[in-house]
């Protein structure tokens, strides 16, 4: 496939780590952005050259629609990309089963971009480099996920992505239910811009609408949202203005605090939104930390009818302080809840997946590659103890045999296999930078060429995989 923008026509050759970038213009003077190697042909110049940050560039520059944008509150959902070659699969589950959802194929959080040893420009240039290889010819964003501090952002900047997830968890405190006058007192009110009470002035008498059914925040209610949730704001609120400060170009905020212990209360998600919007904010989706489990490469846990309340309270208030979306982070592999989760929120969403595309690729390992796989999923369980801490998992390696006990033609079960998957899932750092004696990262480079071997088959298992992820959020047929 190719794009056409501009007289050019633009298209990638080869596969692997073989592929290249093809350019035709008119001339030689139209391909002055590209680097490579060009010469003359009957229908004009022909141009080759790397799939480099150059390239890259020069492509965004000359294909307007492969430059992501802001989003707003249309439907949207994020993809990740660990090893940089799922965005072709990516857009077949798109083209298929994604009506009216718009794409986020740049999304990786920076903790997984740091283990990986990948910049943010990586990041960008594969999903550029992977639509231009799938035809892809529609809006596009870009998600840099779960920042934590200004400089990730500057890194995040100069990439060019267009999201940018905020994520002050860490300031987030743990609070009794009933919260002292010293941890009122102790707040920053002075980032604030605000004190103790103003703020209970503010909120006295609060009513809003969720719904059918008034919401009423009293006082004590606040003080405890702001015990929990006060310190997170005004950290949010610097990354904010120094995001909006840095900015060259049109961006957009999510927030984030869904990697937190307890579940945000509707009285809190009011105290955060208010407290935001007070200070200037403007934000385009919301992640709260819901109720239940979200864990990673597992379907949800836990009463899906009080989910669908949480998710329809949350969603109300987002309305009525924004608009915004509600974001589903941990969005992978969830999917008895996908269809309350469009219905609640009235498809004002934007869902996150991430790792369960990894997942696909070491499903495509068991299957055509057996001993590589053992190397992997060994590795992955040696890691898991400390790759744990990072995310919200509960697999245990006592549940998940090694794999010396298992048959090849039983090792495809293990991608199935609660503890066996979240293992693998997690593990993906120390699988895909182990090195060698000679640092070879042949774990890393064998994987890749196996997926590069049997890029059919990985691109028809994104599809079918991901496009169960979509179909429930996409526009209904009338």
């Amino acid at each position: 496939m190719s794009a056409k923008s501009g007289g050019l026509d633009l298209s990638i050759v080869g596969t692997g780590d073989k592929r290249r970038l093809r350019v035709l213009a008119p001339s030689s003077l139209a391909l002055r952005d590209f680097e490579g190697t060009a010469d003359e042909a009957t229908e004009g110049t022909i141009l080759e050259g790397p799939l480099s940050p150059a390239n890259a560039a020069a492509v965004r520059a000359h294909v307007p629609w492969l430059k992501p944008q802001p989003i707003g509150l249309h439907t949207s959902a994020g993809l990740g990309d660990r090893l940089g070659l799922a965005t072709p699969g990516h857009v077949r589950a798109f083209r298929l089963y994604g009506a009216g959802i718009v794409p986020v194929f740049a999304q990786q959080s920076i903790r997984e971009m740091d283990r990986l040893e990948r910049s943010p420009q990586q990041v960008m240039d594969d999903a550029t480099f992977g639509c231009l290889q799938s035809g892809w010819d529609s809006k596009i964003g870009a998600d840099a996920d779960h920042l934590k501090t200004t400089g990730e952002i500057d890194r995040c900047l100069a990439a060019g992505f267009t999201l940018f997830t905020l994520d002050p968890g860490e300031h987030v405190r743990d609070v009794p239910t009933v919260v002292s006058e010293t941890a009122v007192a102790n707040l920053p009110w002075h980032d604030l811009e605000d004190d103790a009470e103003s703020m209970t002035r503010r909120y006295a008498g609060l009513i809003l609408e969720v719904g059918d059914v008034p919401l009423r925040v009293d006082a004590d209610e606040i003080r405890r949202a702001a015990a929990k949730y006060g310190a997170a704001v005004a950290y949010t609120v610097k990354m904010y203005r120094h995001l909006i400060d840095r900015a060259q170009y049109p961006v957009e905020v999510e927030v984030s605090v869904d990697e937190t212990e307890e579940p945000t209360t509707f009285a809190e998600h009011v105290y955060m939104g208010t407290e935001m919007k007070r200070l200037g904010m403007e934000w385009v989706s919301f992640a709260p930390r819901y109720v239940g489990g979200f864990e990673k490469g597992v379907d949800y846990i836990g009463d899906r009818d009080v989910l669908f309340q949480s998710l329809l309270g949350h969603s109300h208030i987002a309305q009525a302080l924004g608009p915004y979306k509600i974001s589903l982070h941990s969005g992978s592999d969830k999917f008895s809840i996908y269809e309350l989760a469009a219905t609640a929120t009235g498809r004002l969403v934007h869902l996150k997946t991430s790792g369960t595309s990894y997942l696909e690729a070491l499903t495509i390992a068991a299957s055509y590659a057996p001993t590589l796989f053992r190397e992997i999923y060994e590795v992955s369980r040696e890691a898991y103890r400390g790759a744990r801490t990072s995310y919200q998992v509960s697999a245990q390696l006592e549940r998940a045999p090694a794999s010396g006990d298992v048959s090849d033609e039983q090792l495809i079960a293990l991608m199935a296999s609660f503890d066996s998957r979240q293992i693998l899932h997690v593990g993906y750092g120390a699988v895909l930078t182990s090195e060698d004696e000679h640092g070879s990262r042949w774990l890393s480079d064998s994987l890749r060429s196996l997926l590069a071997l049997h890029s059919p088959e990985y691109e028809s298992a994104l599809e079918t995989h991901l496009g169960r992820h979509l179909q429930p959020f996409a526009e209904k047929e009338t």
